[in-house]
């Protein structure tokens, strides 16, 4: 393997930029639609190595970001729920949600814990039989079949104690929405850890469709830039296709014991996103052979549709239209220190990115 140096070399870089330069005529516009991307091309600056033709814009990509309002509204109900203990990933902790967030229920008493994984909550029930413990579940095909796995073995060891809910999403749906209905898109970089679990396959209808090139690339600067050179030829030679660069990684096929996972478990509904609304088929919810574990039957989970706060602009910044500096709580009364939009919450999302880095 090589070392990481070897993917930050200047001279490698250089050459890379000027093939970029060489080959891109045109305007071109590319979407990156992972939250890893979105930091690193903010700290390597490489927008700033990139000729005045290629833009590039911020998509969907933090699970964070793009988890709705309303699932931070139910899971505060159920963590004011009697008998429950909540259990969560760190940055969802300070996600606001219409009223209140995790973060200051906790602070007021609720029984809330974060974990590392899913299995952590399995372990929290065994040790706590009287109380329900209940996982919040968010994220892309990366972190699904974690929360596939930790049903299993729920099932397996007859945890009745132990509820999923669920806000857990696949790509694609969201990315063929952004090219219906919003900004102009070119081509998109797609994203490197969910295609170590998918594989490359799921990207090919966006170019059977619309004709957009869409390239899979690792995270370091060479990555991003040979990937955005790959997108550049394609564009330019009008051959749209689906390409893997981050290959150390990422095989066609993905990870098959992962998807196995995921459809034994579980399977696809209509999902809300912060900034895009109802996406058709886009969220995973439990088979009918698990729905013991559903927190939605849990109790009553009905909440009213929720919205970000007037002045914030996060939905706009997840779907490419804004970007962060254009808010005008940017910097000022939304910080990462005192977050006013899911986007500055998540280390991943768009204005923290932009907050720690700069344009």
């Amino acid at each position: 393997m090589k070392h990481i140096d070897e993917y930050r070399d200047r001279k490698l870089v250089r050459i890379l930029v000027d093939e970029i330069r060489k080959a891109s005529r045109n305007p071109f516009r590319i979407m990156e639609v992972c939250g890893g991307h979105t930091v690193a091309i903010r700290k390597f600056g490489i927008p700033a190595l990139l000729p005045p033709t290629i833009q590039l814009l911020s998509g969907p990509g933090c699970p964070v970001c793009v988890t709705e309002t309303s699932f931070i509204d139910k899971a505060i109900i159920l963590a004011r729920h009697p008998g429950t203990l909540i259990t969560t990933y760190g940055d969802l902790m300070r996600v606001p949600g219409s009223s209140s967030s995790l973060e200051k229920e906790k602070a007021n008493g609720a029984s809330i814990r974060m974990v590392y994984s899913p299995l952590d909550s399995l372990e929290f029930a065994r040790q706590h039989p009287a109380r329900t413990v209940i996982f919040l579940g968010i994220g892309f095909e990366t972190t699904s079949p974690a929360s596939a796995v930790t049903i299993l073995r729920a099932k397996r060891e007859k945890l009745n104690n132990f509820r999923l809910l669920s806000a857990h999403k696949i790509m694609p749906p969201a990315m063929e929405m952004l090219i219906d209905k919003t900004v102009q898109i070119d081509g998109y970089i797609c994203p490197g850890h969910v295609s170590t679990i998918t594989g490359s396959g799921i990207y090919s209808p966006i170019v059977q469709k619309y004709g957009l090139g869409c390239v899979i690339t690792g995270f370091e600067p060479t990555d991003l830039l040979q990937g955005i050179l790959m997108l550049v030829r394609q564009f330019e030679s009008k051959d749209p296709k689906v390409e893997i660069q981050y290959k150390r990684a990422v095989r066609p096929e993905g990870n098959k014991k992962a998807l196995h996972y995921l459809d034994m478990v579980f399977e696809l509904q209509d999902e809300r996103w912060r900034g895009l609304g109802p996406v058709p088929l886009s969220g995973f919810r439990l088979k009918k052979e698990y729905e013991e574990f559903e927190a939605e039957a849990f109790c009553d989970l009905t909440v009213p549709e929720a919205k970000d706060g007037k002045a914030c602009i996060c939905g706009e910044i997840l779907k490419g239209l804004k970007i962060p500096p254009q808010c005008r709580l940017f910097g000022k009364t939304c910080t990462p220190e005192n977050p006013v939009g899911a986007c500055m919450v998540s280390p991943e999302g768009a204005c923290q990115a932009y907050f720690s880095y700069g344009e």
